[in-house]
């Protein structure tokens, strides 16, 4: 089996997919030739790569939140996917300090919802619940966090991560354990991401782009702050990778799994703008950032994901090297928005190229399995 050959006309639903990762999602699995269904509450900003990219014309769009049990379950029955993604969230740290009711009963409710929805199915379908890093109980060690270590958090974003996967896990083990369900179905964990199309508040690279982007410099928290940056494709390559192993094999019925970058990916937020401001042409004597001493929430300075599960169970390991991470990012925004190429044309050629990097690689999970 392939990635091709899996979703090749597969109907997959995908909640969130009007989002950032959704709409990358939802490019990545047209060009795979599948049948995609979407289900979100909104265009969560303006401008969207959902938008940009006419994805509205190219799959089933539905407007609907996550929060509505009658409607979510009424388009899951009348669609009958193959696959399910949840993504639908509240996925902004800084908004669960504005509205924690809100986070908690998006990423929380929701995905109670959703679990709720698939308990009713009835034919063979096959569900990744995507929650985050920050799931975990973060004390901010030196290595990487494990899927057996012990969930928490210490602000409402990551505690409504940390209750969505136990959420799963009691919905998991009352009703889908065992052989008698036609759903299979498994948790992917994942960090921050970046790539072209994001417009999310308080994210540096669009704060980037919408700074340069009015001939201004941008405001920064905390330039020596370090991150494992990793391209959005990154861990969408393991959500589809366990999709697929979950269709072929009940061994990973229930279990949970990381996805993140190479150990070297690991970059100072200084860095980070370096390389997008090069990439972007900065304008001669526009400064790309300042310092503010502004910081309203508190931010992790370390989490780090151990991906040796995914390695073991699903032979997935990351791709891109941080120059072609920087670069993939940087390169579209400068092509979208000064070159005015076809935003969907840049996301799928950077689909094709980010395929073919890994298939250079003989990464395993490119290959026929």
């Amino acid at each position: 089996m392939s990635l091709e050959t899996t979703f090749s006309n597969a109907r997959v639903l995908i909640t969130g997919h009007t989002g950032f990762k959704g709409a990358w999602l939802s490019a990545w699995l047209i060009s795979l030739g599948a049948k995609v269904c979407g289900y979100s509450r909104d265009i969560p900003t303006t401008p969207s790569l959902f938008e940009l990219s006419g994805l509205a014309g190219e799959i089933e769009h539905h407007i609907g939140d996550v929060r509505d049990l009658e409607k979510l379950s009424g388009v899951i029955q009348t669609f009958r996917p193959d696959f399910v993604f949840h993504l639908a969230a509240q996925a902004i740290v800084s908004v669960s300090y504005d509205d924690p009711l809100e986070t908690i009963t998006s990423n929380v409710i929701g995905t109670a919802h959703v679990m709720e929805a698939l308990r009713k199915v009835d034919w063979p379908c096959h569900a990744v619940i995507i929650t985050s890093d920050k799931c975990y109980d973060n004390v901010e060690w030196v290595w990487g966090y494990r899927e057996t270590d012990a969930l928490g958090g210490k602000d409402i974003y990551s505690g409504s991560k940390g209750a969505a996967e136990l959420i799963f896990r009691s919905y998991f083990h009352s009703f889908f354990q065992g052989k008698n369900h036609s759903v299979r179905l498994a948790t992917a964990r994942a960090g921050n991401v970046i790539g072209g199309g994001d417009w999310a508040a308080n994210r540096i690279v669009a704060d980037c782009i919408r700074a340069w982007g009015a001939g201004k410099t941008v405001e920064i928290r905390s330039p020596a702050a370090t991150r494992p940056w990793q391209h959005v494709l990154e861990p969408l390559s393991g959500y589809l990778t366990l999709a697929e192993a979950l269709s072929l094999s009940d061994r990973l019925n229930g279990q949970s799994y990381n996805f993140g970058p190479r150990a070297e990916q690991n970059r100072t937020v200084v860095d980070l703008i370096g390389s997008l401001g090069k990439i972007w042409q900065l304008e001669e004597g526009l400064a790309p950032y300042e310092v503010t001493g502004n910081i309203p929430f508190h931010e992790a300075s370390l989490l780090k994901l151990n991906c040796d599960k995914a390695l073991l169970d699903l032979n997935w390991e990351a791709n891109l090297k941080y120059e072609e991470c920087a670069d993939m990012t940087g390169s579209w925004y400068r092509r979208v928005l000064k070159g005015k190429e076809q935003a969907l044309s840049v996301t799928l050629e950077q689909i094709a190229s980010f395929t073919r990097f890994a298939r250079d690689r003989e990464l395993v999970w490119t290959a026929d399995r």
